[in-house]
């Protein structure tokens, strides 16, 4: 492993690679160089706009695939920002070769990613930071159901355009907390319906939110699937989580107890449903699923 440095921003690399024609764009002002994706991410300021430039071919440290299957996947990618459109949803410029690398040009979207699980040693070094994730919880509950609202819409959208959720997590969801603003992002492993899960046990996502048949090879992933991840991300949003580690150990989602859950118990029933491990047992579609919300929501 190297340091590298652009401008006063330092990251890491397996080897050294040329990062300088960023400067091309503007001022690299931050990084994001842990991820599993193979790609590496910058944030770029010229004059009064921000960037977000996602490259795939980088040597990155935690990369979990190779370089040339990271530009692969990213130029996939581009497509599916191009086909679903939500005012959400962190925006598409530009996308383009350049040396060894693909870039994705991204509007800056403010905000703080509710899983930043690059910043969980800091957390642990200062036990008064507080998480994305713990701030959200603080959030008065009508901000929460925005929030909730505003994902149901997401996902209805990308349904409607013939796509399916894959791997989108709590780390997917971007919140700006100083004027409640929410923006989804990396959709990149989405994928067109029909589709089944041709990896097994390892196909994509965290399992602290994984139905059954994500873990399942040959099984059908389809709009049931994105609906029970749907109902897993909000059933945390109003939880006070207490079983992550059961998760992990299990592969798979499970819900907490009533008693650790905020909102009343008929809201409860509708996001057991929503997550239940028979798949013939959810709502026949996520549009159900959100009508059966808002009407227990409404009724307390």
């Amino acid at each position: 492993m190297i340091k590298l440095r652009i401008d006063n921003v330092e990251f890491k690399l397996r080897e050294y690679q040329d990062f300088n024609w960023l400067n091309n764009y503007g001022k690299v002002f931050s990084v994001i160089d842990e991820t599993g994706s193979g790609c590496i991410s910058f944030g770029v300021e010229k004059g009064n706009k921000k960037y977000f430039f996602k490259i795939a071919g980088a040597k990155t440290v935690e990369a979990e695939i190779s370089e040339n299957e990271s530009i692969i996947l990213l130029k996939e990618a581009v497509k599916k920002y191009e086909d679903i459109k939500h005012p959400n949803l962190i925006n598409l410029i530009d996308s383009f070769e350049v040396n060894e690398f693909f870039v994705a040009v991204f509007e800056w979207a403010k905000g703080e990613c509710l899983f930043d699980h690059w910043n969980f040693n800091k957390y642990k070094e200062y036990s008064n930071l507080e998480t994305p994730a713990e701030k959200l919880k603080r959030l008065a509950i009508d901000k929460r159901v925005n929030v909730v609202l505003k994902l149901f819409s997401f996902f209805e959208t990308f349904i409607e355009s013939g796509y399916v959720a894959v791997d989108f997590y709590d780390s997917s969801i971007m919140y700006d907390f100083e004027n409640d603003f929410v923006t989804f992002c990396d959709i990149d492993l989405f994928r067109k319906t029909p589709t089944i899960n041709d990896i097994g046990e390892d196909y994509f996502g965290t399992k602290r939110l994984k139905a059954p048949e994500e873990n399942k090879l040959g099984a059908t992933i389809d709009e049931l699937t994105s609906e029970f991840t749907l109902g897993a991300i909000i059933f945390d949003m109003f939880s006070n989580v207490k079983n992550t580690d059961e998760r992990y150990e299990k592969g798979i989602f499970i819900p907490n107890s009533i008693e650790d859950f905020e909102l009343e118990q008929n809201v409860y029933d509708v996001l057991r449903k929503a997550t239940s491990y028979d798949r013939n047992n959810r709502y026949k579609s996520i549009k159900e699923f959100h009508n059966a919300f808002v009407k227990e929501l409404k009724s307390n």
